[in-house]
């Protein structure tokens, strides 16, 4: 299951898809906004792995600078003040119109985006980013709001909360899960679902191959399961600072070094 977020015009790129555990997909949709997904997410769904398309969290200076202590903490905050941080987009954010790049008071991007391996030379962008081609900041500030709700329900947001809480929640990047493929042609779209899906139902190649977020969604899903006995046992995080900050799950997360 994968939230491929946006900012702009939610109902064209929320985007879910679930599969099942014959490595199905049995479910693609767009949704109107977050408020109404975050509720679909919070119905009963204990055996199940979501995975999420935007930061879980922001690189340990800012936080420290917030004066919180964990990332539930951290989710409560950005509940409370992100749609201000959007408006205002001051420092360390930018992207705005007139708002450039600042001075940061230190790095723009987490441990684990600098250890994501690159696809074709493309990697995750900076959460402060709010702004821009490819912006992830706006969409994950909107989102953590959803982790604060999925906390308070009981589930395990990985690798932040430990323990057996269900459901799973993991933060995903499609591009380690799609590849190098051009995901902005259909056909290319089209080429990879075909040769690596070839049981996926009519109408929901139709729906990947229009939609880029869509695409995601369905790639991710699918990839999901395939791995989905590596998501059952994924371990507790012991590194103070990556509690922070978080981890991006991908099939070869292990081998990263952030």
């Amino acid at each position: 299951m994968d939230w491929s977020g946006a900012s702009r015009n939610e109902g064209k790129h929320l985007w879910l898809a679930e599969a099942d555990s014959s490595g199905c997909l049995v479910r693609l949709e767009a949704w109107r906004n977050r408020a109404a997904l975050a509720g679909d997410l919070l119905l009963g769904r204990e055996n199940v792995a979501i995975g999420l398309d935007f930061a879980f969290s922001f690189p340990t200076w800012f936080v420290e600078r917030l004066g919180v202590r964990s990332a539930p903490e951290l989710w409560g905050r950005v509940t409370e003040c992100g749609e201000t941080w959007l408006a205002a987009c001051d420092p360390p954010f930018w992207g705005r119109p007139g708002r450039g790049r600042p001075i940061l008071g230190g790095s723009a991007w987490r441990r684990a985006e600098l250890a994501a391996p690159r696809v074709g030379g493309i990697g995750p962008k900076s959460v402060f980013q709010i702004g821009g081609a490819g912006t992830v900041g706006t969409g994950s500030i909107r989102g953590m709001p959803v982790l604060d709700a999925l906390h308070t329900s009981g589930a395990r947001i990985w690798p932040f909360v430990g323990g057996g809480g269900k459901p799973l929640v993991v933060e995903i990047y499609p591009r380690l899960l799609t590849g190098k493929v051009r995901k902005s042609d259909p056909a290319e779209r089209h080429k990879l679902l075909a040769e690596c899906y070839p049981r996926l139902q009519p109408e929901h190649v139709r729906l990947a191959v229009a939609s880029e977020d869509a695409f995601d969604a369905t790639v991710s899903a699918l990839v999901m399961i395939e791995h989905i006995d590596d998501l059952r046992a994924l371990p507790e995080e012991h590194d103070p600072e990556l509690c922070l900050e978080g981890r991006i799950w991908h099939p070869g997360w292990r081998l990263d070094k952030p």
